[in-house]
């Protein structure tokens, strides 16, 4: 027979019964022909009986389109699709060696002939779908017929790479990501946890920077943590400083996100890296740079002929303007080395443009100006690539949000549901062309524009570090991405590194997911007075959850479920009880996206607008409006029920599309707890599922779990009965990566005590839904129902529920009385410490002292109480958090306005109002208590008075200013408390302070934000004192800070301050109130108050005044203010002022120039422009202290608001500019030390 080349295929099976196919070849391979010779899949296993070599059965076959190959000739890795049960031994006669290995199992995946052209694979290179990164195959077999007979395979295959070494460092640096801010959040606390175990396991030393002291990652204790913590600024200079006395030999950039990454490159190019031979570990700084850079970024992709949006990276607002007339209206703008779409903006006309270019180039030398490519499809791809080149695509993502709405602000899936194959190929070889051009060793994110009714793409960006969209990938796939970047960057090949979720595979595999997960944003616009609720391509939200289940309506459900406690499910009613505005424009609120834009879809439906109008006006594609409309028509269908004419059917497939026993009680009239006895009444119950990343493909038994009512049978046994710890649930305002912080040093310490853990939680950024941190793990709601039904099929022996804030606090009643067992402190002790009006009762009958206080339930009892008692009063509704709906009430028009808004998030419990205490300083009682005795306690001062809220305020540890006197009698208040409330478990109180007056304010019988950071402080970790004592294990009191022996540092003091993400929040008044409004936190340290407050400020991204500074204060200010103004003055600032205050400094031989309100600019030219000064750098600090009763009030809101949208640095409460003035003129040098070097001295001292 006449072939230039054979081709042998065949489909799975035993391939010993096809003995005349066998033979055939066989004559093939022994007689002198030299034409080609090519098997696949059967036809590798057919070749190799042919040869001589035997076969067998497998005992698990490869099946799937995952399947990890090694090329044996040159160590490259490729993802294959399989389906196969049998395989080649090792018995190949002379002559012919393997080819390819599995990684996994190390079956034969082909084999070659030494000298004749014949080779075989036991994989699908022409699969579809599935991978075709193998295809190349084909390329080489035809390259074997077109240079004729007698070549060698090894002639035509891909040359051997060269293979990297591994990379010799003893010490590494790695810099974290600073306090949580928009766009920068608690994900860089995750991806810096694990990136410091993988260094551990591999005997590296590590040095972590990073003044989130909030942080798990910045323990000074444990196995899992760093051998150095430095609680520092991440700037050039600090780092520096901390390079010469650690002198690391690596430096790890990609898990402290834009922060790090940013600093990297400055200390690149300073040539400081090279100064002190530090190597940047995994990707280089110039392939960093080459995805930073806007104008780098795109000459690369040209490099490869790569598709982006026509663009031109510009330096001034002209270049902009030009660029834009080239490429036409509407343009996108981005900016230059910035995180969450920082500076960017879509702009319709010139002026959009002019506006945002102007606001952008304040942060930023460089932008980009492309083509708009809203409306178009954004898919995302987590791709990793190791020196040895080889790469895999971990995870793809679909945005639910057409382009335009940033990714972080936008509902996304995993994997993506509406690509064909051919889109899903396309994208994936793309990512794997563009991330190995760019050079990128580690993890990487890729961002693309699809169009929605063709091929055709272009890619928006790369993030070349660890991201938001990575840790969401990592906890949608089980694939711990953070780790295996930090092991590739000390030069480990992928396939040598395990997958430590399944424990028997290798990490060089592509996750199979056999569910689907759903990340919906947590945003919290109302706490910032004046911005709109629009989302755009600047991220806003401060939060986000992650939700699986088997179909999309379910895990879409659960997570609207899991963002807000309020939200039933997929429903027209809008979180918090808020009602639609009379004048509502539905086909507005749907083509303008918002942070309620999933619920306006809802009343889309609702009102039969068609899924055609509803698309044309969103761009969100047909197939989610589909599936969103299952379950619109689940409740109508529900409606028409009730109690005794649903079926267990409908029930069941109620269940199964994601409704919760709440949601199906309103729409059959019944209770949640009747819904439940009839659901469980029906049989109708939930099964639990494992992510083993393997989607059963591989026998695998993981701790990864989660709830479905689609299935049939459970994944585990439930033997264990562990004790159950309730984690945070979202990140929002008032809640973030400190009661993180809380939850996992309980959860340690129960394992240490060898207890087993079952931990429930839903945000992917936290280190608490790390696999390797709990025995079981349930990404899972933080809802009555789902704990239940963990909780008894778990036959846990114990909840833990006061270590992850309000959201569990909130359950400890509704648990209680539904026979859980809460551990510490009663449930009902908790009800009455978060009832203000039994709590304030209580604190009357201790005969302790607080402001005169009334419950009130209607506006005439709060008028009456404002107005016996005067105004101003403080305004607090019950079980809230971060000061939800608290404000101080200056008079009745605002009484009425804020009272409305306080029943409204606190329906169930009365608003309490109190005298509210002016020029009181606050203060605030850290506690464990023991059967009501307090044995550990911390106390910390504000450096705001009275009326910012805690979360806001800037804490120092010691107090510095409160009387002993003051402090004994806080001491007294607490220990009442303690013993009325029989407290057992972690406590806060907090006071006000005014002279030796002290009142309390209120009381938290759960951990409060500030454990971290005087655990930290102090050495004592409060949490693990408070889990040791809610589970009774016995307690060695001799080291703890009793309120009869104190721990107080004498030779350190700790600044605590606030992160706030003011540039993210456009037209957002920069100002501190009774509501909480900071993002995240940071503390320092330093041998004086001053040096701590200038390094804490410094680590919230404040920028130190160098000329000048504007000035505008309130007239009850100026006593107290002369001394700060000579202070600056005197440290050789030119000063400005506003025209009334600058008239009352000259008078008081305080020269300042003065400057015009920003509404009268131009009228007296004579008088400087505010926003002139600014734009030329002649201001770079500005100091606004203002009061309401002004009619001035919108011009210093413009100030404000100018210096944020500026980057300069903003001061607007009184007693931080004051210490600020101080610190500047007493600390002209600031230290590196780690608290490590400061405890040290002290015990030094001490001996």
């Amino acid at each position: 027979m006449e072939y230039d080349g054979l081709l042998i295929a065949g489909g799975p099976g035993n391939p010993t019964l096809v003995q005349s196919l066998i033979q055939n070849v066989k004559k093939v391979l022994e007689s002198d022909r030299k034409e080609p010779l090519f098997g696949i899949s059967t036809g590798n296993l057919i070749t190799g009986l042919a040869a001589g070599a035997k076969s067998y059965k497998m005992p698990m076959p490869n099946r799937g389109q995952n399947q990890p190959v090694l090329n044996i000739t040159n160590r490259q890795a490729f993802i294959t699709a399989q389906n196969h049960g049998y395989a080649l031994d090792n018995t190949l006669p002379a002559g012919w060696k393997p080819l390819f290995v599995n990684v996994n199992d190390q079956t034969n995946e082909g084999i070659m002939h030494e000298s004749k052209p014949f080779f075989a694979v036991q994989f699908h290179p022409e699969v579809s779908p599935g991978p075709t990164d193998t295809e190349y195959l084909f390329d080489s077999f035809f390259s074997l017929i077109k240079k004729g007979k007698g070549t060698t395979i090894t002639s035509v295959l891909p040359k051997p790479a060269l293979v990297a070494s591994r990379v010799e460092v003893s010490k590494v640096l790695i810099l974290g990501s600073g306090g949580l801010s928009i766009g920068q959040a608690g994900e860089f606390d995750y991806s810096g946890s694990q990136a410091v175990k993988a260094m551990k396991e591999e005997n590296v030393k590590t040095v972590l920077m990073n003044p989130n002291i909030a942080s798990v990652q910045t323990n000074e204790v444990g196995l899992k943590q760093a051998d150095s913590v430095y609680f520092l600024p991440i700037t050039p200079q600090f780092v520096t400083e901390v390079i010469k006395a650690e002198r690391p030999d690596g430096l790890i950039l990609g898990m402290g996100g834009q922060t790090a990454l940013n600093c990297g490159v400055e200390l690149f190019k300073r040539g400081v890296l090279k100064e002190y031979g530090v190597k940047v570990l995994g990707t280089s700084v110039e392939s960093i740079m080459a995805t930073e850079d806007r104008q780098l970024f795109s000459d690369k992709l040209n490099e490869i002929n790569e598709k982006i949006a026509p663009s031109f990276a510009v330096e001034s607002i002209e270049a902009a303007l030009k660029a834009a007339d080239t490429i036409g209206y509407p343009v996108m703008i981005r900016s230059a080395y910035a995180l969450g779409g920082l500076g960017s903006g879509i702009c319709p006309n010139k002026e959009t443009l002019l506006d945002l270019s102007t606001k952008a180039f304040a942060m930023t030398n460089q932008i980009l100006v492309e083509r708009s490519v809203t409306g178009w499809k954004e898919i995302e791809y987590e791709v990793v690539r190791d020196a040895d080149d080889n790469c895999v695509t971990v995870c793809n993502m679909e945005n639910v949000d057409a382009m335009g709405v940033h990714t972080g602000d936008s509902v996304v899936v995993a994997p993506a549901q509406t690509l064909s194959n051919a889109e899903f190929q396309m994208l994936r070889r793309t990512s794997i062309n563009v991330v190995r051009h760019l050079g990128i060793v580690g993890e990487c994110n890729i961002q693309f524009a699809l169009h929605p009714t063709s091929m055709e793409y272009c890619i928006i960006e790369v993030n070349a570090r660890l991201s938001r969209s990575s840790a969401l990938a990592s906890k949608a796939t089980g694939y711990p991405l953070a780790f295996i970047a930090a092991k590739i960057a000390l030069g480990i090949p992928l396939p040598e590194i395990k997958n430590v979720v399944s424990g028997k595979t290798s990490a060089c595999f592509e996750p199979s997911l056999d569910y689907m997960v759903t990340k919906i944003p947590r945003w919290d616009l109302d706490r910032f007075h004046g911005t709109s609720s629009k989302i755009g391509s600047s991220m806003k939200s401060v939060g986000e959850v992650m939700a699986i289940g088997r179909t999309f309506e379910e895990s879409f459900q659960k997570a609207l479920r899991m963002c807000h406690p309020s939200v039933d499910g997929f429903t027209p009613r809008l979180p918090m009880n808020k009602e639609w505005p009379s004048n509502l424009d539905l086909r507005k609120e749907l083509s303008d996206p918002s942070s309620t834009r999933i619920y306006a879809i809802a009343k889309a439906l609702e009102d039969n607008m068609s899924l055609e109008e509803i698309e044309r006006l969103t761009s969100i594609d047909k197939w989610f409006l589909y599936k969103m409309r299952d379950i619109l028509s689940m409740e109508k269908t529900l409606k028409g029920l009730n109690s005794e004419s649903i079926s267990e059917e409908t029930l069941r497939k109620a269940k199964e599309i994601g409704f919760s026993d709440k949601q199906i009680s309103k729409c059959l009239g019944l209770t949640e707890a009747q819904t439940r006895e009839l659901r469980l009444k029906k049989n109708v119950r939930p099964w639990v599922k494992q992510i083993d990343t393997l989607a059963a493909e591989y026998p695998s038994v993981t701790n990864y779990l989660y709830v479905t009512y689609n299935g049939q049978e459970h994944d585990i046994n439930f033997d264990e009965h562990g004790m159950m710890v309730l984690g945070c649930g979202p990140y929002h305002i008032g809640s973030s990566v400190e009661f993180d912080w809380c939850a996992v040093s309980s959860i340690r310490t129960l394992r240490q005590l060898g207890k087993k853990t079952v931990v429930v939680n839903c945000n992917p950024e936290t280190v608490s839904t790390d696999f390797d941190e709990c025995d079981k793990l349930y990404f899972e709601e933080l809802s009555l129902e789902r704990i239940l039904d963990i909780y008894h099929q778990e036959a846990c022996n114990g909840c833990i529920i006061s270590v992850g804030g309000q959201i569990p606090n909130n359950l400890a009643v509704p648990l209680y009385k539904n026979g859980v067992k809460i551990m510490g402190t009663s449930p009902l002790q908790i009800d009455r410490a978060e009832d203000r009006s039994i709590f304030s009762a209580v604190l009357d009958e201790l005969k302790v002292a607080q402001a005169p206080w009334k419950a009130v339930n209607t506006l005439n009892e709060a008028l009456e109480f404002a107005k016996s008692v005067g105004y101003p009063c403080l305004l607090r509704p019950s079980y809230v958090l971060s000061g939800s709906a608290m404000n101080v009430v200056f008079s009745e028009d605002e009484m009425k306005k804020f009272l409305e808004e306080a029943t409204r998030v606190s329906q169930e419990h009365p608003v309490v109002l109190t005298k509210f205490v002016e020029g009181a300083r606050e203060v605030e009682m850290d506690a464990v208590g023991k059967d009501g005795r307090v044995i550990s306690h911390a106390i910390s001062e504000h450096v705001e008075d009275a009326g910012v809220h805690s979360g806001d305020a800037t804490l120092m540890l010691p107090t510095q200013t409160i009387s002993q006197g003051a402090i004994e009698k806080v001491k007294d208040a607490t220990r009442k408390i303690a013993k009325a409330f029989a407290i057992s478990g972690p406590f806060n109180v907090q006071f006000l302070v005014k002279g030796n007056d002290v009142l309390v304010i209120e009381c938290n019988l759960r951990a409060s934000r500030s454990f971290p950071f005087v655990s930290k402080t102090l050495g004592v970790d409060f949490i693990d004192v408070a889990t040791k004592v809610m589970t009774g294990e016995q307690i060695d009191e001799q080291y703890l800070p009793t309120l009869e022996r104190p721990i107080i540092p004498a030779d350190y003091v700790a600044i605590k301050a606030p992160m706030f993400s003011w540039p993210r929040l456009r037209d957002a008044d920069p100002i501190l109130r009774c509501e909480m409004a900071s993002t995240g936190e940071v503390a320092c340290f330093g041998e004086g108050i001053h040096t701590a407050f200038l390094k804490a400020m410094l680590s919230t991204g404040f920028k130190l005044p160098q000329k000048g500074i504007l000035i505008g204060i309130q007239q009850s200010f100026r006593p107290r203010f002369l001394g700060v103004a000579e202070q600056l003055h005197n440290e050789g600032f030119k000063l400005f002022a506003t025209e009334a205050t600058s008239d009352w400094l000259n008078a008081n031989n305080v020269p300042a120039t003065p400057v015009a309100w920003p509404s009268q600019e131009g009228q007296n030219p004579s008088l400087s422009s505010i926003r002139k000064l600014i734009k030329d750098g002649s201001i770079d600090l500005v100091i606004n202290l203002p009061n309401n009763n002004t009619k001035f009030v919108h011009d210093n809101y413009v100030i404000r608001r100018t210096a944020v949208d500026s980057g300069i640095a903003l001061l607007t409460n009184f007693q931080v500019t004051k210490l600020f003035a101080e610190a500047m003129q007493k600390s002209r040098t600031v230290d590196s030390k780690s608290l490590f070097h400061y405890r040290q001295y002290s015990a030094g001292k001490g001996a």
